[in-house]
């Protein structure tokens, strides 16, 4: 408990400093904990110490979790690649999905969304170094599917999320970040909704913090790595 409260504080002092050293308004940049194969338990110590956003790739993994904290006021992100037999659970039980790639998932998620909890928070990802094994869609296209979610009734369009290149140069990792925010703020000139730029990891966060990112994915900094 002790250390996993010391890794959440040591993380919220490093977006603290990240944002002071870029010029940004305190707490404008949130932290999603990636908790995925971490089990329910650790997750109510780090919810108990004031982490309240959580991040889930495995949609049957996440719903055992969910049971469990039940209790407990968690935003709840699905932050996995989607397959079409698993929209209508995610659209009943999560907050945000940050891994739309396409129509016809948006589609399924508007129309599986219960009418009861309210709108379900979209973020588009977008493969911004156009890799061959990632997902996510193409730059290029990206505002032809704001439009067709923007059109969604039981969806609401937040923004972008996106995965860079694994890479050790720094120059190309600073122009994958910075391409996702020059997107980010087009996106959010359109649409008065968006707001988030999902950007960022245990690696990487304080470049992306620099680059624009308004919400940090972190799992191995808080959890340590996965067993």
């Amino acid at each position: 408990m002790t250390e996993l409260n010391n890794q959440l504080h040591h993380i919220i002092e490093t977006i603290n400093l990240a944002e002071n050293q870029a010029g940004i308004k305190p707490n404008s940049v949130q932290l999603l904990a990636v908790s995925k194969t971490q089990s329910a338990e650790i997750i109510r110590q780090v919810a108990e110490s004031g982490q309240r956003r959580f991040g889930e790739n495995y949609l049957q993994e996440a719903l055992v979790k969910m049971s469990s904290l039940a209790d407990l006021s968690i935003e709840w992100h699905f932050i996995g690649p989607i397959q079409s037999n698993k929209t209508k659970d995610i659209a009943a039980n999560f907050d945000w999905v940050q891994t739309v790639d396409r129509l016809k998932i948006a589609q399924r998620l508007n129309n599986q969304r219960p009418n009861n909890i309210g709108k379900l928070n979209i973020c588009i990802q977008i493969n911004i170094d156009n890799e061959v094994t990632k997902s996510g869609i193409a730059a290029a296209d990206v505002f032809s599917l704001a439009e067709q979610i923007s059109q969604l009734n039981n969806l609401q369009l937040r923004g972008l999320m996106i995965i860079p290149t694994n890479t050790d140069d720094p120059v190309q990792q600073q122009h994958s970040l910075n391409q996702a925010h020059k997107l980010f703020i087009e996106l959010a000139n359109l649409y008065p909704s968006v707001d988030t730029l999902s950007m960022g990891m245990s690696a990487d966060m304080t470049t992306a913090i620099a680059e624009g990112s308004t919400m940090v994915r972190i799992g191995t900094a808080l959890f340590g790595e996965r067993r």
